[in-house]
């Protein structure tokens, strides 16, 4: 890029209207938005042996795998190879989804579109091999490009150098939340004026042998139903769930203010309308009992997007398949939806994808979105035997109804929250 935009100024409007006008997607599932959307409808797992790591010496081997992705056809070869996966993952997610909304960024608009990325494990991988070739071959031998790939806001940076986006560049780390937060707070920075158009998203790299050591730890990993294949380990909500199925990926969403959008003539996915973040101040990895932090998260995007909860036709529940987490959520949902609750449809795509962490939140955004217009919200397969716990109106399989307005729940570990409200674009 060699020229200078020109800084636009816009004052802070609580009120201005900000739009979904790209996707970019790489996950278990399918790595394009409308194909991930399709196995999602149809119920198709991305849930598979492990193919990352030998993973025989250890209890549990499925895993969300991104199949087919070659980073060189999205970053130059040199530059990919000395990069940690997660960095290369949300480049790709991050160009398509500037291709996916028709948006070239140039001079003339550089400094008005900002990055909000995260993370949160960072450049795991690139961290452990040169901690290894430290301990097998010395100092000498470490990679000078590990720190400045192993940072949690790697992939924000490296998003800005390959698109030329210069305007506020960050990579926001909440746990299994940062999907989500990402596309709130890239809202209201546009709301406040700070730009017109933010690319935003998450990603992770964490089908690692350390990770799932220290996942297993936990006593976290799902197992399959007896006598079943290894789909069916993710099964939310479900009372024979056992736990989460470890998933890697990226997706990334372009927002745009309506206005900005309008005038190139962008094709709209969706508005966000209401944002909520809290904390448990509880524990490090249990949910506050009854849910409460998710509750308030949820009730706080709600409210400011000046809706009553009656109004919320579809939630893509954050439901992992842990047993306390899926329960705890369940009990969130009714503190916040009362009756109503028995009519929301109530999904975890999930169930296809599993858990890809701080990607999780912005793929089940799109999907969301996706319902809205469409009409159509996907099942949550592996679902059959109700949980009294979860009394909930799950949708065990893909059903079409009209809908306005969908939540999409998302909660990470240290006691982190987060809710978005999605509307159909009227």
């Amino acid at each position: 890029m060699g020229g200078h935009s020109a800084l636009t100024l816009r004052s802070n409007d609580p009120a201005r209207r900000v739009v979904i006008t790209g996707m970019g997607v790489f996950s278990p599932v399918g790595n394009e938005p409308e194909t991930a959307w399709r196995n999602l409808i149809e119920g198709v797992s991305g849930i598979a042996e492990i193919t990352r790591f030998d993973s025989s010496p250890y209890e549990h081997h499925a895993a969300g795998e991104v199949r087919g992705f070659d980073p060189a056809e999205w970053m130059n070869f040199k530059v990919a190879r000395r990069t940690d996966r997660v960095v290369q993952l949300g480049v790709a997610a991050a160009k398509q989804a500037l291709r996916h909304a028709g948006l070239e960024i140039t001079d003339e608009n550089a400094c008005d579109v900002a990055v909000m990325f995260g993370t949160g494990g960072g450049g795991q991988e690139v961290l452990t091999q040169n901690f290894d070739t430290w301990r097998t071959r010395g100092p000498r031998a470490v990679s000078p490009f590990w720190i400045p790939n192993a940072t949690a806001d790697a992939a924000a940076g490296m998003i800005s150098v390959e698109t030329g986006a210069r305007g506020l560049n960050i990579g926001p780390s909440s746990a299994c939340g940062t999907g989500t937060v990402v596309i709130g707070e890239a809202a209201a920075l546009i709301r406040r004026g700070d730009c017109s158009t933010v690319i935003a998203g998450g990603a992770e790299n964490c089908i690692l042998e350390f990770s799932h050591i220290g996942f297993e730890q936990m006593r976290a990993l799902g197992s399959p139903r007896p006598g079943e294949s290894i789909a069916s380990v993710s099964r939310p909500f479900d009372r024979s769930r056992d736990g989460f199925v470890l998933s890697e990926g990226a997706a990334a969403v372009i927002l745009e203010d309506l206005d900005t959008a309008r005038e190139r003539g962008a094709r709209i996915y969706g508005e966000v309308v209401g944002y909520g973040a809290t904390a448990d101040a509880f524990d490090q990895v249990v949910p506050a009992p009854g849910g409460e932090g998710s509750a308030r998260a949820m009730q706080i995007a709600v409210a400011r997007a000046g809706i009553e909860p009656e109004q919320i036709d579809t939630i893509n529940a954050h439901g992992t398949s842990t047993v306390l987490g899926d329960q705890r959520e369940a009990e969130a949902i009714w503190s916040v939806f009362g009756p109503h609750t028995r009519d929301v449809l109530v999904t975890s795509t999930k169930s296809m994808t599993g858990h890809m962490m701080s990607a999780g939140g912005t793929l089940e955004a799109i999907a969301t979105a996706f319902s809205l217009q469409t009409g159509i919200v996907p099942g949550t397969i592996n679902y059959r035997d109700a949980d009294p716990d979860c009394n909930l109106n799950i949708v065990a399989e893909t059903r079409q109804a009209p809908m306005l307005y969908g939540l999409s729940n998302s909660v990470g570990l240290g006691g982190r929250n987060s809710a978005i409200v999605l509307k159909r674009f009227e």
